[in-house]
């Protein structure tokens, strides 16, 4: 078992940034996939960026906007978020998983004003 607890949300004006954070409450080093996902009210679930041996991968919508990265020593998924917009206002989760198991955070809300 594996807690994540996410961080780092909040309210902000289009145009600015947050950074988001998960902390494990153990090694990560065993999981696969590393990865933030978000789901707007009426919505999907929607991946946002994931991290797997060092390369990533993030959704066409948050390309060059956002950044992900993890740190093995810490135990942390961080997603840094940059020229945010009112379509990002989600609650964003934080997930990993190896091949035989996966866990989600609780979710950190994201607001962005126009």
């Amino acid at each position: 078992q594996v807690q994540l607890v996410e961080s780092g949300g909040g309210l902000v004006q289009a145009g600015g940034s947050l950074r988001l954070s998960c902390a494990a409450s153990r090694s990560i080093f065993s999981f696969n996939v590393m990865g933030w996902y978000r789901q707007a009210p009426g919505k999907q679930r929607e991946l946002v960026a994931v991290i797997s041996s060092g390369r990533t991968n993030y959704a066409e919508s948050v390309k060059g906007r956002f950044t992900i990265s993890s740190d093995n020593a810490k135990n942390t998924v961080d997603l840094q978020m940059n020229s945010l917009q009112p379509e990002d206002t989600a609650v964003y989760y934080c997930n990993v998983r190896s091949r035989i198991d996966a866990y989600w955070g609780q979710g950190t809300q994201v607001t962005v004003s126009s």
